[in-house]
């Protein structure tokens, strides 16, 4: 398997890529690296590192950068010559298996769509990710920001690939879908929201019906359905609050000697808490739709979320997530055809 990384993007660009991919790469035996960005800089990033395996960790030079602030425009037509841009073309060219970058959202988005192409059926890509709920597992949550608009039929290609992702990575033969509404009674909602859910209930797709943004984290379905505008609110809503909890949680047993006490107490308790609650886990949303496997990682990934986005990317590859979709969405186009 090889895993082309846009190593220049994100918040800390170089100093996160780079010793995430070599932790990776030391790990995973099977996976082949190809670190994409400007070759002496790598390189010096390398050297910084002890124990890079340099047989499976490659460098593929790029001349320029797509930053955080570059237009879509930019990034597409006047940057031809950059990390992600590269980073793509290398699955495109069967060079690599997966592609993943933690830079410029929409320009990392446009990128792979213009190279890649959608799937037949496919109008539009979909970011997806995993968010984790109350018994341990996951749940599937898309669009997340990709499509601000949707149309009903947008948002049943939504489903189609939901179910897709999770056959693929989570192996549930059957994932119910839930859409994402005002209220669970099928007169709640817009008017594209009760279309789309006319759709799902004549598809035959695992349709559950609409949930409120209170049972996304019960577990009660296993993929949460919605337009971008709402899926983004709502992870970085989920983002925010996680840190608001964790910042109040410390504050309270800072507060005096006792808690501080309380706190050594309660100290398996508390790390377990952490680390159920730390989104690094998490990390990792895919490009759905797309003739190839892509990856977007957060911005503000340090080395240990950036890595578990490289853990997803590979069990994409293994579980054959594209094969995967394009074989769902060509038997619920049957179906819906007949």
């Amino acid at each position: 398997m090889r895993i082309a990384i846009d190593c220049m993007g994100g918040d800390f660009g170089l100093d996160v890529t780079v010793p995430a991919s070599v932790n990776f790469a030391n790990d995973y035996g099977d996976v082949d690296l190809l670190l994409v960005g400007v070759e002496p800089l790598i390189k010096s990033a390398l050297n910084l590192i002890d124990g890079v395996p340099f047989n499976r960790v490659h460098i593929v030079h790029s001349d320029e950068v797509v930053t955080m602030s570059d237009t879509i425009d930019v990034a597409l037509r006047k940057k031809k010559k950059s990390s992600m841009y590269i980073a793509v073309q290398e699955v495109k060219k069967c060079n690599a298996d997966a592609c993943i970058s933690a830079g410029n959202t929409g320009a990392w988005m446009a990128i792979s769509r213009y190279i890649l192409k959608t799937l037949d059926g496919i109008d539009r890509p979909a970011i997806a990710a995993f968010l984790p709920i109350q018994n341990g597992g996951v749940t599937a949550m898309l669009d997340l920001g990709a499509n601000v608009d949707c149309s009903a039929n947008n948002l049943l290609q939504f489903s189609i690939m939901g179910t897709a992702l999770l056959q693929a990575v989570e192996y549930i033969k059957d994932p119910s879908i839930g859409l994402l509404n005002v209220g669970s009674e099928v007169i709640k909602g817009n008017e594209i929201v009760k279309e789309a859910s006319n759709l799902l209930l004549s598809s035959p797709l695992n349709f559950y019906g609409n949930i409120e943004g209170n049972d996304i984290f019960k577990g009660i379905v296993n993929v949460v359905v919605c337009d971008g505008f709402v899926g983004n609110i709502v992870l970085k809503s989920v983002e925010g609050i996680a840190k608001m909890f964790s910042g109040v949680v410390r504050e309270e047993f800072q507060r005096n000697w006792f808690s501080l006490l309380t706190s050594f107490i309660a100290n398996s308790t508390l790390k377990r808490l952490k680390n159920r609650l730390d989104n690094r886990r998490y990390n990792g949303a895919s490009l759905l739709g797309l003739r190839g496997i892509v990856f977007k990682s957060h911005g503000s990934a340090d080395v240990k979320s950036f890595y578990f986005a490289l853990k997803r990317s590979r069990e994409a590859i293994i579980n054959n997530l594209l094969a995967r979709t394009i074989d769902k969405l060509s038997q619920i186009n049957q179906l819906l055809r007949s």
